[in-house]
């Protein structure tokens, strides 16, 4: 494993530990934004760093160079590599636009604090280089938002429950898997929990109530920013993926489908906005699954590319709502609201990022769906057809909940409804990456392939590793040749 020039990874995690602390004794509200969002962006600026020293270096793994961490527990704790390297970048873009989005209306419900931790904790999740470090922090994550529910009185048994169930399946899991001393004495019950852990942290179908439970009692950024980085993914990739049979893949590639098509048709007939968003994501999620169990360098190049796109495009998709919600109150989609005169440019980016999600051409999402239905018409030649249909119903809804929001007669409003400078700011920033990521998808899906090369090559490895070994060929008898004729016995 290589070193990198500077220790990037243990930087952006400890950043926005000791931005928290700062901020929460921070008394005026606009203070405390405006230093969260420097620390965001420093943050972004140490994943961007690790990223660019790690493609110079042209190696597979890389550690921070002076790791006092690793040296305080003996161990190697976070490395970066082709998986992880893009995703890192993604996590602390997704929270530095969350934080500058939002309004100063929304700051009692929305703790910046408790967002910072939750960032460090979901990059230590991205950089850890071991499986139970991936499952120790998995298990944190879900801590912040329990937090939040008990600060605000909301309902958390519904969540408390799943999140629980999915902690305990994930830690019994890895268990089996660590304690077994070589690959193939791995006990099928292990695999099997930690499968069920990860379809129920996705929310799959028929584990999924958690999530719209989220979106319905959290604040739209904490629910945003729990589920959009698609941390169930990566544990597919980094637990699953590694040691799983194909019967296991096979059930997580069923499952996915099944989802994504129940999700696709729910959003279609949803009345609320936030669970509107929410099957919606559900859908595009589930096709990341299903690209996944694939197994194939085409699907999980698709899948990974997909991955982020998806998250990108949701996460502007989900802000644009958020900001109209800040605006007009809790979004009805039983009637049309007539918002495009007063905010035109959130009704451009509500079209944009929508329509990114489902692939449309020229977005960075187009490839991405391209190679995932190459990829399920040679495994299984019913497969793409499904996903060309959850994606057109994806699209339906997407256009149907933009004329119910922005068409129609325009209503007049006591309060300014214009666009805010930080919000337009998100939106550019936004905008350029998903325009820019479908104008030239060569450099992103070529990183996507070489990630998806490593993961194979891991299984490979693995599979190897569990084969038995061939009998021992059966001694070979010795046999004295026969005396030839004339010879034997004793001379007279």
């Amino acid at each position: 494993m290589s070193s990198m020039r500077f220790p990037w990874l243990e930087l952006a995690i400890i950043l926005p530990v000791l931005g928290a602390i700062w901020v929460k004794f921070r008394r005026d509200p606009r203070v405390a934004r405006r230093h969260a969002l420097a620390i965001t962006a420093l943050t972004l600026l140490a994943t961007l760093g690790a990223w660019a020293d790690f493609a110079n270096l042209g190696t597979r793994t890389a550690q921070d160079p002076s790791h006092p961490l690793s040296q305080f527990t003996g161990r190697d704790l976070l490395a970066i590599d082709a998986l992880n390297a893009p995703l890192m970048p993604l996590g602390a873009l997704l929270n530095f636009l969350t934080i500058l989005s939002t309004l100063r209306t929304k700051f009692r419900e929305f703790s910046l604090p408790r967002t910072l931790i939750s960032e460090s904790i979901l990059l230590s999740i991205f950089s850890a280089s071991t499986s139970w470090g991936v499952v120790t922090m998995m298990a944190l994550a879900v801590v912040p938002r329990f937090l939040e529910s008990i600060q605000q009185r909301q309902p958390s048994r519904v969540y408390l429950a799943h999140m629980g169930l999915f902690v305990i399946l994930l830690v019994l899991g890895e268990m089996g898997v660590s304690r077994a001393a070589t690959p193939q004495e791995q006990p099928l019950w292990a695999i099997l929990m930690l499968t069920l852990a990860v379809l129920l942290r996705g929310g799959v179908v028929p584990v999924h109530c958690w999530m719209t439970d989220l979106f319905e009692h959290a604040s739209f950024g904490t629910a945003l920013l729990f589920v959009t980085p698609m941390t169930a993914a990566f544990g597919v990739t980094r637990l699953v993926v590694p040691v799983a049979p194909t019967w296991a893949l096979q059930i997580i590639s069923v499952m996915s489908l099944i989802t994504a098509i129940y999700a696709a048709g729910m959003a279609l007939v949803q009345r609320d906005a936030r669970r509107f968003f929410c099957y919606i994501f559900l859908s595009h999620s589930s096709l990341v699954l299903v690209g996944i169990e694939t197994a194939t360098p085409i699907g999980l190049t698709g899948s990974l590319s997909l991955w982020l796109s998806v998250s990108l495009s949701l996460t502007g998709f989900g802000l644009v709502l958020r900001c109209v919600e800040a605006r007009v109150g809790r979004i009805l989609l039983t009637e049309f609201l007539g918002l495009y005169d007063q905010i035109p440019m959130m009704a451009g980016l509500f079209l944009l990022t929508g329509l990114a999600s489902v692939g449309f051409p020229g977005t960075a999402g187009f490839i991405s769906i391209e190679l995932i239905v190459e990829a399920a018409v040679q495994a299984l030649p019913f497969v793409g057809p499904l996903i060309v249909i959850v994606t057109a119903l994806n699209g339906l809804a997407v256009t149907q909940a933009y004329f119910r929001i922005f068409a129609g007669r325009s209503a007049s409003s006591s309060i300014d409804l214009r666009i805010r400078r930080p919000e337009r700011i998100a939106v550019m920033i936004t905008t350029f990456l998903i325009i820019g990521g479908g104008l030239f998808p060569q450099w992103g899906v070529t990183s996507r392939y070489h990630a998806a090369l490593q993961l194979l090559a891991e299984r490979a490895r693995v599979a190897e590793a569990a084969r038995p070994a061939p009998w021992p060929a059966p001694p070979v008898a010795h046999v004295r040749p026969a005396p030839p004729a004339g010879s034997g016995g004793r001379q007279r």
